[in-house]
């Protein structure tokens, strides 16, 4: 029997798992730093720092009596109007200020959009292998995160008829993630736009989490063409972050965009969670939006240099599979078909200084796998992963 306060916690909350990053950075205690310097491949974390105009900005608006005073509920009128504008420009659509809502960070929006979409009981599609905190917000809210299953064979590309034969009465939303996170792999937008028309067909949400929709690949300008006509007002919502595009995570911003019908029942649920995401950010982002592009595509050509060097450090050593590889991140299988993922990334920590997650931290049937965020460090760093891959024994 439980005693104490613990028993008056909500189960869904006390039934999830912590946050599970620190638990693998915990690892990292017990390296002897026989290898060299710890190299940390283990959060989505830019390795650059934000722009510096941007950074002037930035403290200019918090040092101002105005930045420190509450903000409309659904974002500053200057973030919404430029943000707007950017997507119109991007996808060559009708997208409107009052179409989009500045949260504080993608995993606000996330948090949001699932909360406005479905209650407990109710069940939503999660490509899986899966971001994990998409499985545990869901899990605190009661609602079945169904993993839809992207396969390696497919590229880890999520299909539309395993899709389908997953929905039924309790299905309100499909997620998809891309470019993805755990496996960094890019879905075409000729699927993405047929998993649209799916939910069009069965009246239920597409939400798109396009977090690193900066971070294509160089010969990809957008993800989808979803924006163009206005079908997409009925059957899609967009995530994104700032955070990751402009360098400046620990400012939390990011945004969700949906009909301006749907905006305003978002309005509520942001009230609630956060009354206006943090100011600071939201002054200065306007102006980067426009004068920061060409920083931006240096930001993503500089992420695709990363990839490539990650992949020719690990080309020596075939028995590590790369299967996926996109934006931030690089999906790989280990040769240990015995071990445990966990396994396997807390020995190349403790032994290597290597941090990686191990596939298990993102749904079921990832054993095989361990996560790699490349963003993290520079391209030497990268380079220097051979010697320490190489050898590794369980």
């Amino acid at each position: 029997m439980t005693n104490g306060p613990a028993k008056l916690i909500n189960p869904l909350v006390a039934d999830v798992g912590s946050p599970p990053i620190p638990e693998a950075q915990s690892w990292t205690k017990r390296y002897d730093g026989s290898f060299g310097p710890l190299i940390n491949l283990s959060q989505a974390v830019p390795g650059n720092a934000p722009h510096a105009g941007l950074l002037e900005r930035m403290a200019a608006a918090a040092g101002s009596a105005a930045g420190s005073q509450y903000g409309p509920i659904n974002g500053d009128a200057g973030l919404r109007q430029a943000y707007a504008a950017d997507l119109s420009r991007l996808y060559e659509g009708r997208i409107e200020p009052e179409d989009t809502a500045v949260t504080a960070g993608c995993n606000m929006a996330f948090f949001a959009a699932m909360m406005l979409l479905a209650h407990r009981g109710e069940a939503v599609l999660l490509p899986t292998p899966w971001y994990f905190n998409h499985q545990m917000t869901l899990d605190m809210l009661g609602i079945e995160p169904r993993p839809l299953p992207c396969r390696a064979e497919n590229g880890f590309v999520p299909r539309v008829e395993d899709a389908e034969a997953m929905i039924d009465e309790k299905v309100r939303a499909i997620v998809l993630v891309t470019p993805n996170n755990p496996t960094g792999a890019v879905y075409p937008g000729h699927v993405i736009e047929s998993f649209a028309q799916l939910c069009a067909k069965h009246g239920i949400y597409l939400v798109i989490d396009e977090t690193y929709r900066d971070f294509l690949p160089q010969e990809m300008n957008r993800a989808h063409g979803l924006f163009i006509g206005e079908e997409w007002r009925n059957t899609v919502i967009q995530l994104y972050s700032f955070s990751k595009s402009y360098a400046i995570p620990g400012h939390r911003t990011g945004a969700i965009t949906a009909d301006a019908g749907l905006i305003e029942q978002v309005a509520k649920i942001l009230d609630c969670i956060q009354i206006c995401a943090p100011r600071t950010a939201q002054a200065a982002l306007p102006w980067a939006i426009e004068s920061l592009r060409d920083w931006r595509e240096d930001n993503r050509a500089e992420i695709n240099r990363r990839a490539q060097v990650f992949q020719d450090a690990l080309a020596p050593m075939p028995e590590w599979k790369i299967e996926s590889v996109g934006a931030y991140f690089a999906y790989l299988r280990h040769p240990f078909p015995e071990a445990k993922a966990q396994q396997v990334a807390e020995k190349l920590a403790t032994e290597r200084g290597v941090l990686c997650l191990p596939g298990s931290y993102f749904g079921p049937g990832q054993e095989g796998h361990l996560r790699v965020a490349i963003a993290n460090v520079g391209a030497d760093v990268l380079k220097g992963l051979t010697e320490r891959f190489v050898a590794l024994r369980l």
